[in-house]
Formats: structure tokens, sequence, C-alpha cells
């Protein structure tokens, strides 16, 4: 029983180790080797072909040719797909958020869907409103979102992870003198006849409960998430509904930008899904003292890699 137990210990530390060779290889190499300039300049090729494949949609669609619009939303969709593929900052808070803490699949699938659909919105009221609002041009648009939102955006971010890297270290440093305190025998006596996170002699609750308190943080985590992505708009998503402004075809423009969102939900959530999925992964063989540090030095080492790569790309684009 005992080698058995270090034998799982063993093999547990060692896929932890894996974890975080893996993980910091593939940083050094999209952030030390020029890796993400391979991947912006392939995403973006990509990208220019696909724009061109709208332009020649946009005018079936305007000739009435039978199929134009559904071929208008795939191309749309494979825009965001690209889109996301490229070096950005969606599916890297959204991985970094997954990696850090333990996140149902479904909330984390919806949170991906969520952020990349409200930036579809964000793209959706910035030209309909700066157009007919405002009588502005592309020029003035792409710069608000270029110059302002997107620079605002990263910053955003940025602050997400180093929140991450407090949050964690708090944990870490918790855990540590919790473990010290707790070394020693003792005796904790728990029997009571009233339910949990009620006051015995009311009855009623006079604060959260951990588990209220525990979705309350995730509420708040996901809305800072969602608005961190949200606030900057994709500029894909600006150019088709400019065209379409011009064209008369408004209501094709939005379906379009919302199947670019939907494309780029495809990235960020297979981003986010493998980064909770290595997460539980690396836990799951631990013991419960171990995995609970573990956990707290990931959340340390998402909130560095997201702030890192958030101020990285906020410097880019000052």
């Amino acid at each position: 029983m005992i080698r058995t137990h270090f034998e799982s210990r063993h093999v547990a530390l060692a896929l932890t180790a894996i974890v975080f060779l893996t993980l910091g290889g593939t940083a050094i190499w999209l952030w030390g080797l020029g890796g993400d300039t391979q991947l912006a300049r392939w995403a973006a090729q990509e990208q220019q072909y696909v724009q061109n494949a709208l332009a020649q949609g946009l005018r079936a669609l305007k000739q009435g040719d039978a199929g134009a619009f559904m071929a208008l939303l795939s191309l749309c969709f494979a825009y965001g797909f690209f889109h996301a593929a490229g070096p950005g900052h969606g599916k890297v808070i959204l991985g970094g958020y997954g990696l850090s803490q333990r996140v149902p699949l479904r909330r984390l699938s919806l949170l991906a869907v969520s952020s990349s659909l409200a930036q579809s919105g964000t793209a959706i009221v910035l030209v309909l409103g700066g157009l007919s609002v405002l009588n502005w041009g592309r020029t003035q648009l792409t710069d608000l979102a270029e110059d302002v939102l997107a620079p605002l955006s990263y910053g955003l971010i940025a602050a997400l992870g180093v929140w991450l890297i407090i949050r964690g270290g708090r944990k870490f440093l918790h855990r540590s003198s919790s473990q010290t305190a707790h070394s020693h025998d003792h005796y904790h006596h728990h029997g009571h006849d009233h339910a949990h996170g009620a006051c015995p002699s009311c009855g009623h609750k006079h604060g959260p409960t951990l588990e209220e308190a525990a979705n309350a943080t995730s509420l708040r985590d996901g809305l800072a998430i969602v608005a961190s992505v949200a606030i900057r708009p994709c500029t894909g998503a600006i150019f088709l509904l400019l065209l379409t402004w011009r064209m008369d075809l408004v209501a094709a423009g939005i379906a379009g930008v919302i199947a670019m969102g939907l494309g780029t939900a495809t990235v960020t959530l297979a981003v986010a899904l493998a980064a909770t999925t290595l997460r539980k992964t690396t836990l799951q063989h631990l013991e419960s003292t171990l995995a609970q540090r573990l956990a707290a030095s990931l959340e340390v080492f998402a909130g560095l890699l997201v702030a890192t790569i958030a101020l990285q790309i906020l410097f880019r684009a000052l």
C-alpha cells in the first residue's frame, strides 16, 4: 500500500514536471523564438484570403445568387477561426483561467461563447452607432478600435493576470500556514442541529456560505473576462459591417459578424478546455495537501503567463 502511494506520488510529480516544461517550452517558442510571429503571419495570410472571398460573396449576395447568404456565413465563420488562431487576447485569458481555476466545463464553454459573441456585439454597436449617429467614417472607427479600445482591452487582461498572481500567492501562503498550524493532533467537535451557514439561535443566515461565496467569485471572474475580451471589437467585423452598410446589406453584415464570433469561440473554447483538462489530469493523482499547493502554484503561473502575454501585446499596440 505504501509502495503504491509512493508510486502514485512519483507519477503525479512527473506529470506535473511535464506540464510545466510543456507550458514553459511553448511560451519560450512563442514569445522568445519568434513562434508568435510565424503564427501571426500564417493567420494574417488566411484572413486576407477570406477577406477577398468575403468581398466576392457580398457582391454575389447583392446580385441575389442562390446560396450566397450561407456561403457568406461560412466565410465569416472561417475568418473568425483564423483570427482567433493567431496570437490574441481572448484565448490567452480563457486558457489562463481554465488552467488556474477548477471551472466546470459548461461554465467555461459559456464563458468562451459569451466573450466571443459579446465582442461581436461591440463591433455591431460601434459601427452602426458610429455610422448612423455620429456620421463617422472607416478611419475614425478603426482608429477608435485599434488605438483606444485594443490597448484598453490588453491592459484589462494584464490586470486580470496580476490578480491571478496575487490570489494564487495568497492561497499558497494560506495552505502553507494552515498545514503548519494543523500539523499537531487535535479533536474538533462539529455536532449541531442547524443548517450550514445559519445562525443556531435564530435560524437565519448572516453571511454567504462557502458555496455562495465561490459562486459570487466565479461570477465576478466571468464578467471581468467577458468585459476584457468584448471591449476590443474585431477589425474584420468592422470591415464587414462597413461594406454591408455601403451595399445596403446590414442584416447580412450583422449575421456575418455573429458567425465570426462563433468561429472565434471554437478556438478559444478548444484552448480553454485543453487548459482545464491539463489542470485536472495533473492534480487528480496528488494527495490533498500537495494538490492544493500545486493548484495555487498553477494559478500564479497562469497569472504570470496571462500578464506577460497581455503586456507584450499591449506594448506592440502602443
